[in-house]
């Protein structure tokens, strides 16, 4: 019998990590999700900091002891200190991860655009934890890609410990506070925020598809190690 696939997980500090191996025990094994802390410096949601949260240096010495697991695919599981480098940043900084790693690398800010482009539509909403100006270039790199955002909420929340803390009810109620009528679905950018045992409540409660960051990230992952995607409980995301 194959071996599962299996997506190796750069993930910065400690706040909801454990949604992945959750993952990995509701899915029977079907998917292996070795996961090695980054060192995330300052824990802010402030450009100057996850700025230096995605550095190559960082990074680097992430992907060292990811290799141990011989992982098929490797994402940065971050979203925030990915898109903070633009649309040519972010590519540059996977692409210097696949160099270093010799595999296929992605990150969940460049996740985000490609499972908009999978879903078929263009036009989406942002329900964002971070602060403004932060949410504001998350929006930009999404524009780069093609995805029109017609709607943005921001909650100031500076922390990614503070947003690991969120339960089902808060989650619901930002993707609920995010969502606008002209929307044909909902992104929930902070890998910080627990989401992968509740997309099918999130999505029944707008009534449309919602992508959340750690949901993503196993969906690139497997994508690009050539895997399935089609898995339950997670969204039509994993339906198509």
């Amino acid at each position: 019998m194959a071996s599962p696939p299996t997506v190796g997980l750069l993930y910065p500090g400690h706040s909801a990590e454990d949604d992945f191996p959750a993952l990995e025990a509701r899915l029977d094994g079907a998917v292996h999700l070795p996961l090695v802390h980054t060192d995330i410096g300052e824990d802010a949601h402030r450009v100057d900091a996850l700025l230096r949260m995605g550095g190559p240096e960082r990074l680097a010495a992430g992907a060292e002891r990811l290799v141990e697991h011989d992982p098929d695919s490797v994402m940065w599981a971050c979203t925030s200190a990915s898109f903070v480098f633009g649309w040519d940043g972010a590519q540059e900084q996977v692409a210097a991860l696949g160099r270093l790693l010799g595999r296929p690398v992605s990150s969940t800010s460049l996740a985000f655009v490609d499972a908009v482009r999978a879903l078929g539509v263009r036009r989406v909403a942002v329900a964002a934890s971070y602060p403004q100006d932060v949410a504001t270039r998350f929006v930009e790199l999404l524009g780069h890609g093609g995805v029109d955002v017609v709607g943005l909420g921001s909650h100031g929340i500076i922390t990614a410990a503070e947003v690991g803390t969120f339960d089902r009810e808060r989650v619901l109620a930002i993707v609920r506070g995010g969502d606008v009528p002209q929307a044909e679905a909902v992104l929930v950018p902070d890998t910080a925020m627990h989401s992968l045992a509740w997309i099918e409540d999130l999505e029944d409660a707008v009534g449309k598809p919602v992508l959340t960051a750690n949901q993503v990230t196993v969906w690139q992952g497997l994508r690009i190690a050539g895997a399935t995607t089609t898995l339950p409980g997670l969204g039509r995301l994993f339906r198509l």
